[in-house]
């Protein structure tokens, strides 16, 4: 039974990224039908929303909540205010997933969204726009459940998300902003039957999707939407990063979105993480500490998590160019950063690790080596690079 709620929690993430697509493009000409029916075709009102999204990308909460307040007054009984508010606290826990300060008040958000969603619903199982809320609330909400590991919740939300998924189609083929949906469900529905064997069942009662397809409709998207555009981006340089290996491509991407949302935190550090990986070392530098000096200034959004990345490029950096005061300074802040974010299984904060251990022991500081030593076969598993790495140094230095 456990792994079947698991199971059904990890398709959750799969429904998560096809409904995420919908969410992103609430404002899009989504219904090309009876366009008086529905809120969301609303031309003046996809021009002011638009404004306060891009606001809410670059952080700036307080502009775009003051824009989503109004729009509360104006529809008290519409979900679209309620959700875009929470659509502003999906992205302040997108900056760091482990944080659950703002868990309560997105999922307040949702609910108010889906109870009115709901009650359009009741009077009227035809309306789209009702059906689209329904599935974009229940998938959020499953989606954090997933983070959380609240299996149950989490299967219960994607198992409603997709109910309502279906019954809110609507001439998707002539609709460019709802392809980044497609998209992802064809790429991550290859995807994860490759990384989770278990969810091959599951998988195989869904039409067969394609990487190579999914990552053409990202690049459609990404080119000619407008609304899904950025979220698109994201997706993009998240695949190039990792599952791709086209680091430039994913440093492309995310420079764009840093030049034009400079206060977003994510962007942020994904720029100066991409300039690192091509070894732009010194652009790389630059961008970190800039993101040191916003936390240290409390900027909005920039905290420990980002904090971990950027102090970690700043030690890789000086300890490249040999100054090894400042490297350690850094690897000591990467330590620090990684323990307040409760981040000690990262391969930075491994790393790190690792590095100050070596540090300490061409310093004539074994005992201090050992320390740091053990603490990486503390928190790494025994197949991590790092844990390696160290039982190796041990064994060679005889530590």
């Amino acid at each position: 039974m456990i792994k079947k709620i698991i199971a059904l929690s990890l398709f959750s993430v799969l429904l998560f990224s096809k409904v995420n697509a919908f969410s992103q493009s609430t404002l899009a000409d989504t219904f090309k039908v009876e366009q008086s029916r529905y809120l969301l075709l609303d031309k003046g009102l996809q021009f002011r929303i638009t404004k306060s999204i891009n606001s809410m990308y670059d952080f700036n909460f307080p502009v775009a909540e003051r824009d989503f307040a109004v729009l509360a007054y104006q529809y008290p009984d519409h979900p679209l205010p309620d959700f875009l508010m929470a659509l502003g606290y999906w992205w302040r826990i997108e900056v760091d997933v482990t944080n659950e300060k703002y868990d309560d008040i997105f999922i307040q958000y949702l609910d108010r969204a889906i109870e009115k969603a709901e009650a359009i619903y009741d009077e009227d199982e035809t309306n789209k726009e009702a059906a689209f809320f329904l599935a974009a609330g229940y998938g959020f909400q499953s989606r954090l459940y997933s983070e959380r590991k609240k299996w149950t919740k989490a299967a219960w939300g994607g198992k409603n998300a997709l109910k309502y998924m279906e019954l809110s189609r609507g001439e998707e083929e002539f609709n460019p902003e709802l392809l980044l949906g497609d998209a992802l469900f064809n790429y991550f529905s290859v995807w994860i039957p490759e990384h989770y064997p278990l969810l091959r069942p599951v998988m195989a009662l869904f039409p067969k999707g394609s990487k190579e397809l999914g990552l053409q409709q990202l690049e459609q998207v990404a080119t000619n939407a407008f609304y899904t555009r950025v979220e698109a981006q994201y997706f993009l340089f998240r695949l190039y990063a990792s599952e791709e290996k086209k680091p430039y491509e994913a440093l492309r991407i995310s420079e764009y979105l840093h030049s034009k949302f400079p206060n977003n935190p994510y962007f942020h550090r994904s720029y100066a993480r991409h300039l690192y990986t091509v070894g732009r070392w010194t652009e790389s530098l630059d961008q970190s500490l800039e993101i040191l000096d916003r936390i240290a200034a409390k900027q909005v959004g920039y905290e420990a998590n980002s904090g971990r990345y950027a102090s970690f490029y700043a030690a890789e950096y000086y300890r490249r160019i040999g100054d090894m005061v400042e490297a350690k300074k850094y690897y000591l802040q990467t330590i620090s950063y990684g323990e307040e974010s409760e981040s000690q299984e990262s391969g930075y904060y491994l790393h790190a690790l690792v590095q100050l251990g070596k540090m300490e022991t061409a310093a004539g500081n074994k005992s201090l080596a050992k320390k740091y030593f053990k603490e990486v076969k503390r928190y790494a598993k025994r197949k991590h690079p790092a844990h390696q790495e160290a039982r190796d140094f041990i064994k060679k230095n005889k530590l």
